[in-house]
């Protein structure tokens, strides 16, 4: 019999861990091939996650709501094979073998039964137990790849690292430790993570992790509330979405520009089509393929602003992949994207955006329809708003709201002299990150969208 390595999948640009939610089989069950094995969570989306081999579950490496880097071993089925080629690369790494992340949403696998690694355990020997990932960093704590990334962009080292308390499963430190970490170092106090903050590594030896809080909610003071009040818990997706914001703005430095635009002609034209449109293409067309539209040719002109930044490194992006922020029936906001959105027409972005805000609503998206947008849109409009300053959605570099349409009199020229006329008028508003979008960039760029939808063409086809 082999044994295979099912490993957690990577799941998009930027997402280095996934929460799981539920394990369907437990260790004796059979499972077929692409039958789901879990449920997992990050801050994007919900997802299934299948076994990519038929067998009997040996062994379930984490328990429900372990947070799992991406690429570690998170369970074993014993297959009928007698022997199995490993199908996945591996790296050498200190603590022992590190599987590679695929590049795809799949589960690559790795027969473990005719080579030793270091996570399976000599003849006559326990088995590893349920949380033996391999070890990131030089000494025995792991951090996962999200960590270690703050900690390089906000100048923590390895021995402030290993010295940190963490709050995670086992004394493992989450984003929310070194993020509060950070903001203490900055503020020059001593550190909630358990060690005072100096100027020069400490070399006080790191705690046993059995020795640390294991969770978050175990260091929250009770508070008392005056008055009457209702207490309401954050959801899951509650909580992932404000530490990605939180996130966010820790790490680009925030600068919102603003413009309006007299989209009188573009208001008008989908009035004419909207309903040959529909009866046309089986799909409506409602205002945010046209932004998308404007979007695009704006961004072929400045392609800086379709980018994002690792280190010193400004990454420019050469596809164009548009988010466009959803509302859920929750009241939470998800962030669909569609891939390289100028390739499409007018048509195909309509159809495009409408299957996507579907299978938001209804909660069927896939990790891939979430996973490596360049460029954010975001309607604040839909719900009344005129302006709003959004907040980047890392690692972009820079998010466009767009404000309700409202009727104004404004003052237009004319070959005749200057007249007032009532027309549709629209706010918009770009927040960029302000290491790679000077204010020239960020404003030119947002101007150039406003004119694109001023210009817009009220004889055009579809």
């Amino acid at each position: 019999m082999a044994t295979i390595d099912l490993i957690m999948p990577k799941m998009g640009e930027s997402i280095m861990e996934a929460t799981i939610l539920k394990w369907h089989k437990a260790p004796g069950d059979t499972i077929e091939m692409d039958e789901s094995l879990l449920d997992i969570a990050t801050d994007k989306v919900d997802s299934e996650v299948p076994s990519t081999t038929a067998g009997t579950v040996d062994a379930l490496l984490f328990s429900v709501n372990d947070v799992v880097p991406v690429g570690a071993v998170i369970a074993r089925i014993r297959t009928g094979a007698a022997n199995g080629g490993a199908q996945g690369s591996e790296k050498v790494a200190a603590g022992g073998v590190q599987h590679s992340a695929p590049s795809t949403y799949q589960l690559p696998v790795q027969p473990t039964a005719d080579r030793p690694t270091s996570q399976q355990a000599p003849e006559g020997q326990n088995p590893p137990t349920a949380h033996e990932p391999a070890a990131a960093g030089s000494g025995a704590r792991f951090y996962s790849p999200l960590v270690l990334n703050i900690a390089g962009q906000e100048g923590v080292s390895m021995s402030e690292l290993e010295n940190m308390r963490g709050t995670g499963n086992e004394g493992r430190v989450t984003k929310r430790d070194i993020l509060q970490f950070v903001s203490d170092k900055k503020a020059g106090k001593e550190s909630t993570s358990g060690m005072t903050i100096s100027n020069t590594p400490s070399t006080v030896p790191a705690p046993a992790s059995n020795q640390l809080q294991t969770t978050a909610d175990n260091q929250v003071a009770a508070s008392s509330y005056t008055g009457n009040v209702e207490i309401i818990e954050m959801d899951r997706m509650r909580r992932l979405i404000a530490d990605h914001m939180v996130r966010s703005k820790h790490t680009s430095p925030h600068v919102t520009s603003f413009t309006e635009a007299d989209v009188t002609n573009l208001v008008m034209w989908r009035e004419k089509t909207k309903t040959g449109f529909e009866k046309r293409e089986g799909t409506k067309i409602t205002f945010t393929p046209l932004f998308i539209e404007a979007i695009v040719r704006c961004i072929k002109k400045f392609p800086l602003i379709n980018s994002s930044l690792e280190g010193n490194n400004i990454i420019v992006k050469k596809d164009i992949n548009i988010g466009m922020a959803t509302a859920l029936p929750s009241g939470n906001l998800i962030v669909p994207v569609i891939k390289n959105a100028d390739g499409l027409n007018l048509v195909g972005l309509a159809k495009k955006v409408n299957s996507l805000a579907d299978a938001a609503r209804t909660n069927k998206l896939k990790p891939d329809d979430i996973a490596d947008g360049t460029f954010t849109l975001t309607n604040v409009g839909t719900f009344g708003s005129l302006m709003g300053t959004p907040i980047i959605n890392q690692p972009q570099v820079a998010i466009l709201a767009v404000g309700a349409i409202k009727k104004r009199p404004v003052v237009i020229e004319t070959p005749h002299g200057d007249s007032i006329a009532i027309r549709h008028m629209m706010y918009l508003s770009m927040s960029y990150d302000h290491r790679v979008v000077d204010g020239s960039l960020g404003a030119t760029f947002l101007t150039a969208v406003g004119r694109e939808l001023e210009n817009f063409d009220l004889n055009r086809d579809y």
